[in-house]
């Protein structure tokens, strides 16, 4: 056991009263216990830079369960468009035979698209994008 020192702070009598009652309700074995328990929690708290570390059980496995729920469903959602996409890039590369050269400037056009859109690519837009270059094309 560590040596201990002695050591004085003043408190407002309403909230030495409450101290007293809560380290009872606590179970601590003296009230230097319970303060020394509570000095130890905050310092923690202090230290982890984060209130998560600390929230009540039930809360913390309330958002668990909850984040977990999201999780399943944001799997669930991104395989069935990874199985979509794979389809119609079978389809395309069925139907069109690409060049390497072909490849490289759709996948360099392609990320420029997702980055400028923020990953919002909707078909109508890229419709458009193309009657626009045809248009252009034929003036």
């Amino acid at each position: 056991m560590s040596r201990k020192e002695k050591f004085a702070f003043y408190l407002t009598p309403e909230k030495k009263v409450l101290l007293e009652r809560r380290y009872q309700e606590d179970g601590s074995r003296s009230l230097t216990a319970f303060i020394e328990n509570a000095v130890d929690f905050y310092l923690d708290y202090l230290s982890a830079n984060s209130a998560g570390l600390f929230l009540p059980t039930s809360l913390k496995s309330y958002l668990d369960g909850r984040l977990g729920r999201l999780e399943d469903r944001l799997s669930s959602l991104i395989f069935k468009q990874a199985v979509e996409q794979d389809m119609v890039a079978g389809i395309l590369a069925d139907a069109f035979q690409f060049s390497e050269d072909d490849l490289h400037r759709r996948r360099a056009e392609s990320v420029n698209n997702v980055k400028k859109t923020n990953g919002r690519i909707s078909l109508e837009q890229r419709v458009r994008e193309a009657w626009e270059e045809d248009n252009e094309w034929q003036d």
